[in-house]
């Protein structure tokens, strides 16, 4: 049931994407909205109870349905795992940004992509060149491919099944939002959300980065993975950057890249990945492709343990 659940959520995402605006989303943000307000008084035992009183709810209320689903018809427990991954999914909620911004770059139209990415990504894009314009498109697409896609698989394959999927994705949601320096929580609150998630997403981003390698360059990205991978602060996004890199042969510099050499030092190069080539606008289409490889990978491993299931 894991399988053909994955695979008709992925095929209705693809069909008719689900709004970020959708009334899911709006509840999880009005109830973590509410969350934080009442309980961010500056310390960090307040955001343990923020996010216990979050994230359980959600999760125990979609176990506890599902449960008593399956109790009345397999099927309603089918139709019930589809709409949960369904809306846990996010694969077209960024990919339309990556799109627009690979079309415009296409079309020469290198200020139109700077408006997209800043869009997106909230960053400073004012002159960039196009390889930063390209190497930012590909850092957020790789993270949020990972995120949105491959880390809700992971988790929705678990024993837990669909409150699994749910418990990344209210994990995921609270620790990017209450860390968001608009809502003006404090340190000690927001940290609690963001060390739990790093613990949710430490098993599947490795798993997803080891996805990149087989299906992209494997040496590469190895290679990477072990030396390059400190360049981001987070350790999870580092795996995944490193091993995207490696995979795709293109050159992404961490934000905490320090000279690998005095010749690196010298010549302006600190910290950037010996393997690979500049990034060009048709890396993106490369990343399109390695994407796509490691879904049909993951696909291919449901089945097999679908059919081992079946079999036993």
């Amino acid at each position: 049931m894991t399988f053909f659940s994955v695979l008709l959520a992925l095929f209705l995402e693809q069909m008719r994407a689900l709004s970020p605006r959708n009334p899911m989303a709006a509840l999880l943000q009005v109830h973590a909205a509410g969350a934080g307000q009442g309980f961010d008084a500056g310390k960090r035992k307040h955001g343990v109870l923020a996010w216990l009183g979050v994230v359980l709810p959600w999760t125990l209320a979609v176990a506890i349905v599902y449960y008593f689903l399956h109790k009345i018809n397999f099927m309603l427990a089918f139709a019930w795992n589809v709409a949960v991954v369904y809306f846990t999914l996010g694969f077209r909620q960024f990919s339309h940004y990556f799109t627009d911004i690979h079309l415009a770059l296409n079309n020469d139209d290198a200020p139109r992509a700077r408006e997209i990415l800043q869009q997106w990504t909230g960053l400073d894009t004012v002159d960039m060149p196009v390889s930063e314009i390209v190497r930012h498109t590909l850092i957020h697409a790789v993270v949020a491919s990972h995120r949105h896609v491959f880390g809700v698989f992971f988790w929705f394959i678990i024993p837990i099944g669909p409150a699994g999927a749910v418990l990344y994705r209210v994990a995921e949601y609270l620790s990017r939002v209450w860390a968001d320096p608009s809502q003006e929580h404090s340190t000690q609150f927001s940290q609690f959300a963001q060390q739990a998630f790093f613990v949710i997403d430490w098993i599947p981003a490795r798993l997803t980065a080891m996805g990149f390698a087989i299906v992209g360059n494997f040496e590469d990205a190895i290679y990477a993975w072990r030396h390059y991978s400190h360049q981001w602060p987070n350790a999870n996004d580092g795996v995944l950057l490193a091993a995207g890199s490696g995979a795709l042969g293109a050159r992404l510099t961490g934000p905490l890249a320090e000279p690998t050499s005095l010749d690196a030092l010298t010549s302006g190069d600190a910290g950037v990945l010996p393997v690979g080539e500049d990034c060009t606008p048709r890396t993106l289409q490369s990343a399109v492709g390695l994407v796509w490889r490691a879904v049909i990978l993951w696909m291919i491993l449901l089945l097999m343990l679908t059919i081992a299931v079946w079999v036993g």
